[in-house]
């Protein structure tokens, strides 16, 4: 028996034989075309177009997060950049294969080059160039493979388009060898409720055909297991669905402290899935679907339309909405499309909306025409807010529109360490771990070179919770986390003890979470928590904070 260790993702455990995804087909070689260039063009064209439809119609299927990344996909194989380099490499005498091939290679090269958004969409793009070449070869395109009975899949890494649609009756487990908890794969996992270990290098060396054990919890997978290890597995497995399928509660833990479990929103039509899967509310509502596939902002009649979609259905109860947030990872053309070297530390959140503050306030008298016709508990906060005066600006302004409740993001290490001073003025605050991440340890969050250093486990970034819920109750205000880190069921204790008052993530995690939680009392939380932040780094801290919890479980 050997374990191999990675992230997580989630509480679930599976087990079954394993099936490697094949590796990714051989580069065409660099050799004369027969044809002429205007039909290698033609069909480099047709190609093309087989394949963004085709992603398309995936992520249709798929819908929910899924479906956005997919559709990014599909903008990105028709990008006139890249037909452009495609077009000048036919001309130049080579085969349609080879062009795409080497326009796609160099245009990842330069996109990962340049870090934030656009070097995400390089982390996705030899994918997209496979399947292209592959449809060109007439083969099919790379993907899942299909031994013929339910299986453990093992990856290097899988594209969107792949994890998307997923036979769930066939993959027992997945596992990828690179990736962290806040990829593509890790996100797209936890949507679909798939049991998950990434980053587990070692997984490697698993070959087709043999058992192993995924445990999420643990984030280990077992190789050659002994008959016993397997029952137990399975055991916690059974167990697992039979407390998924218990009566809803309210999020709390054991001892009757209440921890309201909210869901992450990114457009109303997910509410009525929300609700069903027991979100008490919602922590975090992403208005950028409003306006990231448009050229010019949306009126205000078109906003009020869908925030009070969204508000009817949660009534009584907590809705939290962001403000427009773009910049960085979401230009947009009509707010700040204007080249920055570092975008990540230019004009985004709420800096954007100062610059164009007509947009920002089209926004709140759309919210606030939305609060007064529905019964939900309307709170509005701010993205990126760094400073006092931010936190001022946007206080006032939002009160000014009539909102009864306005809050700031903590996302950046400023406004933890002030967050005593900012929320004398807010009416609240919530954690974006995902951008608190990348600020305190000053590595961009979308690049897949410093992927590793994007841990919330970070006892730094934990120190910096525990810092701005210390602000919260100093003012006796709520302070919620809204980032990835509160969808990992042992981390959210640990943020409880840390002070958060509220959880907000992932329907598909809520279940989980709200397992996790029954199972301590807040003196436990605040442990398990002390564990973690006396560690050194990430993977210490969740070494201690599992070590600290085991008596509870045992």
């Amino acid at each position: 028996m050997t374990e191999l260790r990675g992230v997580g993702i989630g509480l679930g455990v599976a087990q079954g034989p394993v099936a490697r995804m094949a590796a990714p087909s051989p580069a065409p070689e660099d050799t004369a075309s027969t044809r002429t260039p205007d039909d290698e063009l033609a069909r480099v064209r047709s190609a093309v177009a087989d394949v963004a439809r085709e992603l398309g119609e995936r992520g249709e299927k798929a819908g929910g997060m899924a479906q956005e990344v997919l559709e990014a996909q599909a903008m990105m194989v028709e990008d006139p950049t890249l037909e452009s380099e495609v077009a000048t490499r036919v001309n130049a005498g080579k085969t349609a294969e080879f062009a795409v091939y080497d326009a796609f290679a160099s245009f990842r090269d330069q996109l990962a080059a340049m870090g934030g958004y656009l070097g995400e969409r390089a982390a996705d793009l030899d994918d997209v160039a496979q399947r292209v070449i592959a449809n060109l070869r007439g083969l099919p395109a790379p993907g899942v493979p299909d031994p013929g009975h339910p299986f453990v899949l093992v990856a290097k890494d899988l594209a969107p388009a792949d994890t998307a649609l997923l036979d769930l009756d066939k993959v027992l487990a997945l596992v990828t060898t690179d990736g962290g908890p806040t990829s593509h794969t890790a996100i797209l996992a936890r949507e679909k409720s798939i049991v998950a270990v990434v980053g587990a290098a070692a997984a490697k060396d698993l070959t087709d055909g043999e058992t192993v054990i995924v445990d999420a919890a643990k984030g280990v997978v077992t190789t050659s297991p002994t008959d016993d290890e397997l029952r137990q597995a399975q055991h916690r497995a059974d167990a697992r669905a039979a407390a998924a399928s218990a009566p809803l509660t309210p999020g709390a833990l054991k001892d009757g402290t209440a921890v309201p479990l909210l869901a992450n929103l990114g457009k109303p039509e997910g509410a009525a899935e929300a609700v069903a899967l027991g979100a008490e509310g919602v922590g975090l509502f992403r208005t950028e679907f409003l306006f990231l596939s448009s050229s010019q902002a949306p009126t205000v009649a078109e906003q009020t339309t869908s925030y009070t979609q969204l508000l009817e259905a949660f009534p009584g109860k907590k809705v939290v909405v962001r403000a427009l947030d773009a910049g960085a990872d979401k230009p947009l053309a009509f707010l700040n499309d204007a080249h920055e070297d570092n975008p990540a530390l230019g004009l985004r959140g709420l800096r954007a909306l100062r610059a164009s503050e007509d947009i920002l306030r089209e926004q709140l008298t759309a919210l606030a025409e939305a609060d007064a016709a529905t019964d939900a508990d309307l709170w509005v906060m701010a993205p990126m807010v760094s400073t006092v005066e931010e936190t001022e600006y946007f206080v006032t302004l939002a009160k000014e529109y009539g909102i009864k409740t306005a809050g700031v993001m903590v996302e950046v290490p400023s406004s933890a360490i002030q967050a005593a001073r900012i929320l004398e003025i807010a009416d609240f605050a919530s954690i974006g771990t995902n951008d608190l991440t990348q600020y305190t340890l000053a590595a961009d969050r979308l690049l897949g070179s410093v992927a590793s250093y994007q841990d919330p486990w970070h006892p730094a970034v934990l120190h910096l919770i525990e810092m701005t819920a210390a602000g919260g109750k100093a003012n006796s205000k709520p302070v919620g986390i809204c980032g990835e880190a509160a969808a990992d069921p042992l981390l959210a204790v640990v943020l409880v003890g840390l002070g958060a008052t509220t959880l907000s993530m992932a329907p598909t995690a809520l279940a989980d979470v709200r397992a996790s939680l029954l199972q301590y009392d807040l003196d436990d939380a605040r442990r398990i928590a002390s564990a973690a932040l006396g560690a050194d780094d990430a993977a210490s801290a969740r070494a201690a904070a599992q070590e600290a919890a085991a008596p509870v479980t045992a």
